[in-house]
């Protein structure tokens, strides 16, 4: 029986994740998951996957307060309550996320550490700074039948940056679900497409440097989808709002 073993979010999309026992999962989005974004001086997305490090960056925001904390690897603590104004459409590969530019010292830390001018967006939806999907899942059996094609002993799965991770699973058996609905928790979810996994995943997560060729070791022996991406986890999307907690089990609805 598939059960959660962990969940992944971070508010500011592309930073330290964060692993909370539990979540609550919206249409629209995952609160307190990818409510901020970065973009670069031409309003581009700007995420890890341009710069590895920033992954050590951890932010915190307390919704109530409205106030934002950036915390750097130095020690350093950038915090200010949040002042949204100017208009900022981004572009998600394809998928048009609404959002407002952040006013107060983010943007200066941030283009400080990454070396180049850089902005926080706050989206306009609640957790909507999603890539295609609310939510993705990954089971740790692929994760390990990664690793044994490639004779490492161990992967550490956190480098996919999945919402949500699953425990007795066979190895891919996620990719058999799609078009499927599950209850997982208090939440109703049907599974979409698999997961075109980006260079992002090639990264250390506690370091961000590069440290595994993940995807030329999942195209050997997995291939690549119509488009060309490579295939690693699925998308999902919730159907009926609800909490999903670690060690919930994912039911066929």
């Amino acid at each position: 029986m598939a059960t959660v073993s962990r969940l992944s979010v971070t508010p500011v999309k592309g930073l330290a994740l964060h692993h909370p026992d539990r979540i609550r999962v919206e249409r629209d989005g995952i609160p307190g998951n990818r409510e901020f974004f970065l973009v670069d001086a031409r309003g581009s997305l700007f995420n890890a996957s341009k710069h590895g490090p920033m992954m050590r960056i951890r932010a915190e925001y307390d919704h109530e307060a409205e106030r934002l904390a950036l915390r750097f690897p130095d020690g350093r603590v950038v915090e200010d309550v949040v002042r949204a104004e100017g208009a900022a459409p981004t572009n998600f590969w394809g998928r048009p996320v609404a959002g407002r530019l952040v006013d107060g010292p983010f943007a200066e830390a941030l283009s400080e550490y990454v070396g180049r001018p850089l902005r926080v967006v706050r989206a306009d939806v609640v957790g909507g700074a999603f890539d295609v999907e609310v939510l993705t899942l990954l089971s740790t059996a692929s994760v390990d039948e990664l690793a044994h094609q490639t004779g490492l002993e161990r992967l550490d799965g956190r480098r996919f940056r999945m919402a949500v991770e699953l425990d007795g699973c066979e190895p891919h058996e996620e990719d058999t679900w799609a078009g499927r609905r599950f209850r997982v928790g208090s939440a109703g979810i049907r599974v979409g497409a698999p997961v075109p996994r980006c260079v992002i995943t090639t990264k250390d997560p506690d370091t961000g440097e590069r440290d595994f060729d993940s995807l030329r070791a999942i195209k050997a022996y997995r291939g690549r989808l119509p488009d060309g991406g490579v295939p690693f986890g699925v998308y999902a999307n919730v159907e009926e709002p609800g909490e999903i907690a670690l060690g919930d089990e994912l039911l066929p609805s």
